[in-house]
């Protein structure tokens, strides 16, 4: 679960938190810029491979990623999988994480009987999956490739899912959604989580700041951190709720529901933008639920 964090700030409030991808890939400026898909996806490769031990460090203990067992969380709001069952009975299916990261959410459905599959293109986050499962507890396939072109047959599974992983990350989302709609079965669910639309109005600031909003929403142009000679070294791209409704259409599947997690009163932690004085007044995260028929 990546930290989507737009902001109109010359660098972002989480850049204290990144000092290690920042000062590796050399990120001095951000920008607001058109970037294409191989752009884009080189970009969040280098910064997700730079950036694997401060966000685990950071977020690790919280997304159980050094549980034996994995686990499934959703979202900053802490929304589990084995409370809401927003994927069903995974028991015996073949199942497909998109953007897994170091595959806590994987290992964790493996551990209920699912046959999972972690996709990330980040290979020091996959590392640092295999170092987990050496741990101990339920071992799942890693795969290194991009969202945007699926590496599997048609018809391979039975159910794919991302908390918070490439969808924000690839320029061409529409290109995702085919593409999973090409790797499910017929019946099969396809549940993604991604920072809430409504927040790419608003400064990347867990604070009082971060209540004013100062973008437009229609405004699709990516947010782009750049390096000195204007490079990308992290690149996020915002669609409106209309948007990802019409590229879930448009790939042949139907919307189940779109759920907002509302601010959970016992949690009191700051994720990024994420922060309960924030969660009690506008959702940060939504969770698309989509079908093949």
């Amino acid at each position: 679960m990546p930290d989507p964090r737009p902001s109109d700030s010359p660098l972002s409030a989480e850049d204290d938190r990144h000092g290690t991808a920042n000062s590796v890939l050399g990120t001095s400026g951000v920008s607001r810029v058109r970037v294409d898909s191989e752009s884009s996806e080189r970009a969040s490769r280098a910064w997700w491979d730079a950036d694997a031990d401060d966000y685990h460090r950071t977020h690790g203990e919280f997304l159980g990623v050094d549980s034996s067992r994995g686990e499934f969380v959703w979202c900053p709001e802490g929304l589990h999988e084995g409370d809401y069952h927003l994927l069903g009975d995974v028991a015996g299916k073949d199942v497909l994480e998109v953007g897994c990261g170091s595959a806590p959410c994987a290992r964790w459905l493996a551990g209920q009987g699912a046959r999972a599959v972690g996709l990330d293109l980040s290979m020091s986050m996959l590392t640092r999956g295999v170092e987990a499962m050496r741990a101990g507890g339920p071992a799942v396939p890693l795969v290194h490739a991009g969202a945007e072109h699926l590496p599997f047959a048609d018809a391979s599974f039975d159910i794919a899912c991302s908390a918070f992983g490439a969808v924000p990350f690839v320029a061409d989302s529409q290109q995702v959604m085919s593409e999973v709609a090409r790797v499910l079965r017929p019946g099969g669910l396809w549940v993604f989580a991604v920072n809430h639309p409504i927040r790419w109005i608003f400064p990347d600031d867990p604070g009082p700041r971060g209540l004013t909003a100062s973008l437009p929403y229609f405004d699709r142009t990516p947010y782009v951190e750049v390096d000195g000679d204007g490079v990308p070294t992290y690149v996020e791209h915002h669609r409106t709720i209309g948007d990802r409704v019409r590229e879930i259409v448009a790939a042949g599947l139907e919307v189940r529901d779109i759920i907002e997690p509302e601010w959970p009163e016992w949690l009191d932690r700051e994720w990024g933008q994420w922060s309960p004085l924030r969660g009690q007044i506008f959702p940060g995260t939504a969770i698309f639920s989509c079908r093949k028929p």
